[in-house]
């Protein structure tokens, strides 16, 4: 794509992103009821569902949902707002511990309170110094402003003022009102929603539009639940865990940390400094605050290491630090309310991004799966010349599958890669080169491992059945290049040395050097590594002089790393004269192993060969 087309796409985009924030803060006020009631209408609407089950008209029971949530909603709100009027107005009473606290760290001496006072003193002190006189008063000019007086006229009633006392004031209420509407009305026609969403966003696939936004909605429901139940459940723990300490206003503190915990690791830590705080005041000793913070430490530890995996299993999926991000962009954007929303409206544009297609860049941007797949991470590491994080990629890799797997799904899928990016001046010949030095690096490490977890499980009696066989003569070809020559290296490691003596030939060995090695070493098998893209027709070309000279030679091809039509590739080698196929390493092993206990009796045996006029 041209440079200017580049920058005029980058343009656009940043632009379009600049009107959609100017246009989420401008819309604030009518944006935030409508997320409250599209959130909670996802919270409520199982609880409606199950209610209609019961028999019970819908009309009532979305009233009796929404009438009990917002009871429960005034109530604990009016008991907070008691608790915090009885907190200010008792807040003297603890004014005397306080002292004796501060006056505990002074130890009737210079302590840390007097020594930081004397520094900062002298700070001022030095700044004072070093400050520059007015201009004024080094052109030794005098400057007497003359007082001006602002008449603001605003009319004999003062709307202004009332106006701007009038609106903070209602406008908390005006939000909790609309989204009631929206909630009730949400809730009462959500099929008809959900079917105008789909003929907006599903034309042309209508049953899938269907069950994705069906699932997207189950798991939002499901997650705001759960989380919901988590959290109250947390703030109700501490709420009784603080009144068995004595600590005032337990339910206040209880209602904070439910509401914080919705902020992920630092909401809990949050609301554990004000108990801490006025344990610290109102106590004589510093028992009670450290009971406090025992009791903080130790049921957020069991709620995130055991009551979280358990309720939520699969998590939905979203990044830890696209969370705090998007908490901290919500908050910046809708003030206090957005703090509160942060995670659960990152959780559903990240269920919205997985099931609606022009969605998806939310879950690419706040998802917690990767974005590369293994072989891709492993690829790039290995093109930035960052050996070390690539062999720590594969060893993860291998650690958590076999080492067959880790050569099929990771270090193959690498080298295609970078071979393709080769054939296509992605890349140089010298990063290609890189990659497959660091790659043979690489698999002679895993080999190692693999050898050492066998050693280390295997049976000192089944290390020697494998060996009641002769050894099995195998002679390895590249068809084309380096890249097969590595492949090749990694099914010498996976198979064992005690049952098969594997020789590789150079990458580049031409068709009349490759018959005189079958006529040296009398294999039992040959293998041809022929990796995509690219090596196929000098692979068929080989089978077809080696099966013309050599009839009775079993030819096996690996095709490692293809993902065309693997049917159509084994029919073509097999025409070509080889007598077996392989897609995968994993295959390839298997089909050795099951020629093993035919071709060892017959290793030492030569094959008989066609002469060079015969075989024209």
């Amino acid at each position: 794509m041209p440079v200017g087309l580049n920058f005029t796409r980058g343009f656009m985009i940043l632009a379009s992103g600049g009107i959609v924030l100017w246009l989420l803060s401008w819309l604030k006020p009518v944006l935030m009821p409508m997320v409250l009631a599209i959130l909670l209408a996802f919270l409520l609407s199982p609880v409606v569902t199950l209610l209609q089950r019961l028999r019970l008209p819908r009309a009532l029971a979305v009233a009796a949902v929404v009438i009990a949530t917002f009871s429960l909603i005034t109530g604990v709100g009016w008991g907070v707002a008691r608790q915090v009027s009885s907190l200010v107005d008792t807040f003297p009473q603890y004014e005397k511990n306080l002292a004796v606290k501060i006056g505990a760290l002074k130890n009737d001496g210079p302590g840390f309170i007097e020594k930081t006072e004397w520094i900062m003193k002298r700070i001022s002190r030095q700044i004072q110094k070093i400050r520059p006189p007015p201009i004024e008063e080094t052109r030794g000019e005098s400057t007497n402003p003359m007082p001006v007086k602002v008449i603001n006229d605003n009319g004999p009633f003062q709307l202004f003022k009332l106006w701007s006392v009038f609106v903070p004031v209602v406008q908390p209420f005006a939000v909790f009102g609309l989204s009631v509407v929206l909630l009730i009305f949400m809730l009462l026609r959500r099929e008809d929603l959900r079917d105008r969403l789909i003929g907006l966003v599903g034309q042309g696939n209508l049953t899938l539009t269907t069950k994705a936004l069906d699932e997207a909605g189950e798991r939002i429901s499901r997650y705001l639940l759960r989380q919901l139940a988590i959290n109250a459940g947390f703030g109700a723990a501490i709420a009784l865990g603080l009144y068995a300490l004595d600590v005032p206003y337990a339910l206040l503190w209880g209602c904070f940390a439910a509401l914080l915990r919705y902020i992920p690791y630092v909401g809990p830590w949050l609301a554990a400094l004000l108990p801490l705080g006025l344990s610290l005041i109102v106590s004589d000793s510093w028992t009670q605050p450290l009971l406090v913070a025992a009791l903080f430490l130790t049921l957020e530890l069991i709620t995130n290491m055991f009551i979280e995996p358990w309720l939520y299993g699969q998590t939905i999926g979203v990044s830890e630090t696209a969370t705090l991000l998007m908490i901290a962009f919500w908050t910046w954007l809708w003030g206090p309310i957005g703090l509160v929303l942060g995670t659960p409206l990152t959780a559903f544009l990240v269920v919205l991004g997985k099931h609606v297609p022009f969605l998806g860049f939310f879950e690419t941007l706040l998802g917690n799966q990767p974005v590369l797949e293994a072989y891709m991470g492993y690829y790039q590491r290995l093109f930035a010349r960052d050996q070390d994080e690539a062999s720590d990629i594969a060893a993860t890799h291998f650690g958590e599958t076999s080492l067959r797997q880790t050569y099929d799904r990771l270090l193959i899928p690498a080298l295609t890669y970078a071979k393709r990016d080769t054939r296509r001046e992605l890349t140089t010949e010298e990063d290609l080169r890189y990659v497959l030095r660091a790659t043979q690096d690489i698999v002679e490490e895993l080999a190692t491992l693999a050898q050492r977890k066998r050693d280390s499980e295997a049976a000192p009696e089944s290390r020697d059945s494998d060996h009641a066989l002769e050894v099995m003569r195998v002679l390895a070809i590249p068809a084309h290049d380096g890249v097969d020559e590595v492949a090749l290296h990694m099914l010498k490691n996976l198979l064992d040395a005690g049952s098969y003596e594997v020789s590789l030939a150079s990458p580049g060995i031409l068709a009349s050097e490759v018959i005189s090695l079958v006529s040296e070493t009398e294999p039992a098998l040959l293998c041809i590594a022929a990796l995509p893209p690219g090596g196929g027709a000098p692979a068929r070309l080989l089978c077809m002089r080696l099966r013309a000279r050599y009839p009775e030679l079993k030819i096996l091809v690996g095709r490692w790393g293809c993902t065309g039509d693997v049917d159509k590739m084994r029919e073509q080698f097999l025409d070509a004269g080889a007598t077996q196929f392989g897609a995968t390493l994993e295959e390839t092993c298997d089909q050795i192993a099951a020629w093993r206990p035919l071709l060892a009796d017959s290793a030492s045996a030569p094959y008989p060969a066609v002469s060079a006029t015969a075989s024209r």
